[in-house]
């Protein structure tokens, strides 16, 4: 599964990345189906929350590691380079850049729910590994 992560670069920019999350632990459930799944970890916190219409963020950094899960609405994530890009419903970011200049964010449409997931610190999310 992909999914786009945006990070502080050395130089404290901000850039976007596409990130393969290993959905390949086999789990047979009760009925013999075989379901995959990646692999698991404890979050310090989730919380769900409501981004009203307009939203326009200007220049910040992500709170923590998280990853946030869109379920309603579409929001739009900027940059450091220029880029941006657009999420709805039923899609994940990864957010990950605490320091440096950060990024924008807008909501398009409106208002956003949003889950955040929040990393453990020591979380490799290059190996999908706590």
């Amino acid at each position: 599964m992909k999914v786009t992560r945006f990070f502080a670069t050395a130089e404290g920019e901000s850039r976007f990345e596409e990130v393969e999350i290993p959905i390949t632990d086999p789990r047979r459930d009760e009925f013999g189906f075989v379901m995959h799944q990646s692999g698991a970890f404890t979050s310090p916190s989730i919380r769900f929350v409501e981004l009203p219409v307009g939203l326009d963020q200007g220049w910040h950094h992500a709170p923590a590691r998280q990853i946030v899960v869109l379920l309603k609405g579409t929001m739009e994530v900027g940059t450091s380079d220029g880029q941006k890009r657009q999420w709805s419903a039923g899609t994940a970011v990864i957010a990950d850049d605490l320091t440096g200049k950060g990024h924008v964010t807008r909501v398009i449409e409106g208002p956003a729910l949003v889950m955040f997931v929040q990393l453990p610190d020591n979380f490799d999310v290059a190996s999908w590994k706590p």
